[in-house]
């Protein structure tokens, strides 16, 4: 039985969300954090293909208010080109491919709100009718196609014919931003890394107390532009003759009062539809030909933050600061009956409806988007979504009930730094999936056997520090299925802080446990930790010099024998440092084969493992491809393109055999290599491909693996924040029980966590229990977990260290919640 011993004593405070931008293609999402940070997360239609491709950490003095996703023009980035605004009035660039943020217009001398791109010009092509989006072209459904005459939901509104347009390429595209100063301004975008200026919407000359403009969005034709301001105004602009065409005034409509009526959000429909949301709790549809009010909701309690509408532009989403996330719908209301003199017939009125909320935010909502899911999950053959109610929920939900591959989804965020995804066609059907269940998670590496008494030492990665720990074991150890406790102490030996306070890009610390390494956005850093037997302080820390010509790290790891030092710079080069003379001993260039005399020009190297008897380098960069260089004669010897187009999530090299290289991806898939051979390795040949099915419905992102430190184990610990799954190499993989995900405690171990224990769940245990105990521990074996796991390691060959931290103290660092939900109401 597998011991587990807990530490729940970790800083852990993750920073709100405060945008989101789907990709021109929906595969993508990028998220930005108050802290300057930004994410990249690829879309999935399951719950297993979820995964932070990208994380580029910006300025942290400089918070975004918006982003912005162009596509390509001349210059042909594959994604598109990615922009932010910010506080202080100054627009970015996201360099996905070096990661990095380059500032392509200096400050305008006031506060950024928002910004919003021209949309593309169409050019008609042949009409085709489908019902799922489709490549190289945007599927338009027009809100008048829509019949259904009730305020559900229906299960084939969404699946009415559509026109397919092909897309013509604005060269130049404009981006219109909302100012602190009541001003809309209009910039071109170019290749060159700026942004020309174009023209103002100049304020009113009749009015000096022009309020700030918040909120902006285009006509879908590009020729107007709708903007938002503090003073309740709705301001509708001519952009060729820069003049304004009329305004409206929004009006306390909802709840709350006050001399500023703020409109945060604006979203123009297909069908000339304005929508507005504002501070008073209210969502309004206009008329956006005269600017006439066509409806009026104010279910939300609080401020109204943002909007989104699926590609159909027949339902609106809103979201604001009292959490809760609303769908209105486009609908068919029998009006008054007409009589023609032959036949009575009813008259039908289209009406946005309110149609039901979802609040799984403790906290404001900040942003929401729409995205297409790429990836496939597939469904058992015989698995049916059933639609009828029914008195009990079923005991195993799958995200990909409702999931599916080219259907839009809804993604929300906000203050309690989680990201969510619902289904945009049943939203009030099905319950939201946590994509992020530790967001941000801290960075952390075990040392067992160090050159201090064999003293554990845990290395933890925070913001703008790094902090040594001695590690302690008391109370005795639990099995997997015992509660959780803190059953082991973590001892603070040494704090280092980043300079200037600096966030910390990584960091690593040798197998001896006397030298550990961090680098921020600036410089790298290596630090010599010592002991001492006598003094009032114990333990101290010397810095240690490198070479100048050693750029700032996206990663660092260290060798098993701690006597190199190795770091993927920023520059895409790979750099060898001897530990003990601080020398750079020797520089990688990682190629492709067509590419080998080039310079560095592939993508930055995100992770390394090494082996442990030091021959053996694998660095796997940003989008999945991976470089193995042999150490000892300084040579590259493979390169494997990404794995079915999946981004590595974990890998390593087990102590047993240095040849052999394990790697997971964000498909829930396996790998093992033989490194010598160039080729997969024999297990991976006959199993990876038929892994269990309860496997590949991993809760979670897989985030680290765990070898037990003996030569003479075959197994391997795999986790993710919700769950970890034990793997022995030398047991045959059972197939047959593919399909029974219960047999894994996966589904169940989570509605245990997540309710009391009933009769039926009893039963079902004891059954499992009973199973185990005639048959033997079973390979590919799940435990969840109660709390989000930051990391695990093992501390002997039977047990593991656990780091967690409860979410609900987590939430307790946040900022309190402008309006927060009371139970019962």
């Amino acid at each position: 039985m597998l011991e587990v011993y807990r530490n729940s004593s970790i800083d852990w405070k993750p920073s709100p969300v405060v945008a989101l931008a789907a990709s021109p293609d929906d595969c993508q999402v990028a998220a930005a954090r108050e802290d300057g940070s930004l994410e990249i997360w690829l879309v999935s239609s399951g719950s297993v293909c979820w995964h932070c491709q990208l994380t580029i950490l910006g300025d942290p003095s400089s918070r975004v208010s918006s982003l912005v996703w162009c596509r390509s023009g001349l210059k042909g980035a594959p994604s598109g080109r990615l922009f932010s605004s910010s506080i202080d009035g100054s627009i970015s660039e996201w360099d996905l491919y070096h990661l990095k943020q380059k500032i392509v217009l200096d400050s305008v001398g006031v506060s950024i709100w928002q910004m919003a791109v021209q949309p593309y010009k169409n050019t008609l092509s042949d009409a085709e009718h489908k019902s799922h989006n489709t490549e190289n072209g945007i599927v338009i459904d027009r809100c008048s196609d829509d019949n259904d005459s009730s305020s559900s939901e229906s299960d084939d509104d969404d699946d009415d014919s559509v026109e397919v347009h092909e897309q013509s390429l604005v060269e130049n595209p404009c981006i219109a931003v909302a100012c602190d100063d009541g001003c809309v301004r209009l910039y071109t975008i170019f290749d060159a890394d700026e942004l020309i200026y174009n023209k103002s919407l100049p304020r009113s000359s009749l009015n000096f107390m022009v309020g700030r403009a918040l909120s902006i969005a285009w006509s879908l034709d590009g020729k107007m532009i709708y903007s938002g301001s503090s003073d309740g105004i709705i301001r509708c602009w001519d952009v060729k003759h820069a003049c304004e065409l009329y305004r409206i005034t929004v009006g306390l409509g909802g709840l709350g009062s006050g001399t500023e009526l703020c409109v945060w959000s604006l979203l123009a429909l297909r069908c000339g539809t304005l929508v507005s949301a504002d501070s008073t709790g209210s969502v309004q549809f206009w008329d956006s030909k005269h600017g006439t009010l066509l409806q009026a909701h104010s279910f939300h309690k609080g401020d109204v933050n943002t909007l989104a509408a699926v590609p159909s532009h027949n339902r609106v989403f809103s979201a604001g600061s009292d959490g809760q996330v609303i769908l209105y719908k486009l609908s068919n209301i029998p009006g008054e009956s007409i009589s023609n003199g032959k036949q009575p017939s009813t008259e039908l009125i289209r009406r946005w409806v309110y149609v039901g909320y979802i609040r799984a935010h403790t906290h404001d909502v900040r942003a929401l988007t729409m995205a297409v899911p790429i990836s496939k999950e597939e469904t058992l053959p015989d698995e049916k979504v059933k639609r009828a109610r029914r008195k009990e929920k079923p005991l195993d939900f799958s995200y990909h009930k409702w999931a599916h591959l080219g259907v839009p989804i809804l993604l929300s965020a906000g203050d309690d730094t989680k990201i969510f995804a619902y289904s945009a066609k049943e939203f009030t059907k099905f319950s939201p999936h946590d994509i992020c269940p530790a967001p941000q998670r801290v960075q952390a590496q075990l040392v067992l056997n160090s050159a201090f008494s064999q003293i554990p030492l845990l290395l933890r990665q925070a913001y703008n520090w790094v902090d040594i720990c001695t590690i302690q074991l008391r109370n005795g150890a639990v099995s997997c299925k015992s509660p959780p406790g803190a059953l082991v102490t973590a001892n603070l030996v040494a704090r280092v802080n980043s300079n200037r306070n600096k966030k910390i890009t990584c960091s690593a610390i040798s197998p001896s446990g006397s030298l550990f390494s961090f680098s921020n956005h600036v410089k790298l850093s290596l630090f010599e930790l010592k002991r001492s037997e006598v003094g009032k302080c114990a333990w101290r820390v010397n810095k240690r010099s490198l070479p100048s010509k050693i750029p700032f790290a996206h990663s660092i790891i260290f060798t098993s024998d701690s006597s190199q030092l190795i770091v993927a710079g920023h520059d895409r080069r790979i750099y060898v440092v001897d530990a003990g003379s601080s020398e750079v001993v020797h520089i990688f260039t990682p190629f492709r084969k067509e590419d080998e005399d080039s310079p560095p020009n592939e993508p930055p190297i995100t992770k390394m493992f090494s082996s442990t008897d030091g021959q053996w380098l694998a660095a796997i960069n940003c989008f999945g491809d991976v470089y193995i260089f042999n150490l000892e004669i300084q040579r590259q010897h493979w390169f494997i393109s990404r794995l079915d187009g999946a981004a590595v999530t974990a890998g390593g090299f087990p102590p047993q055999n240095s040849n052999v290289l394990l790697i997971t991806t964000s498909s829930n898939q396996v790998y093992a290599f033989d490194v010598e051979a160039k080729q997969l390795g024999e297990w991976s040949r006959r199993n990876s491909f038929h892994l269990p099915r309860r496997f590949q419905e991993f809760p979670g992102e897989v985030v680290g693996l765990s070898f037990p430190p003996s030569t003479s184990s075959s197994s391997v610990v795999i986790y993710s924040s919700r769950a970890m799954c034990m793997i022995d190499f030398e047991k045959p993989v059972d197939w047959d029980d593919s399909s029974n995900i219960i047999s894994g405690l996966d589904s169940l171990s989570k509605k245990l966590i997540s309710s009391p224990m009933n009769g039926r769940l009893k039963r079902k245990l004891r059954d499992h229990n009973l199973k185990t105990k005639h048959f033997g521990k079973k390979n590919f074996e799940f435990f969840a977990f109660r709390d989000p796991v930051l990391f695990i390691g093992h501390l002997t060959k039977n047990s593991v260290l656990v780091v967690d931290k409860p979410w609900s103290e987590v939430v307790k660092s946040f900022d309190a919640p402008v309006h927060k939900h009371i139970y019962g109401t």
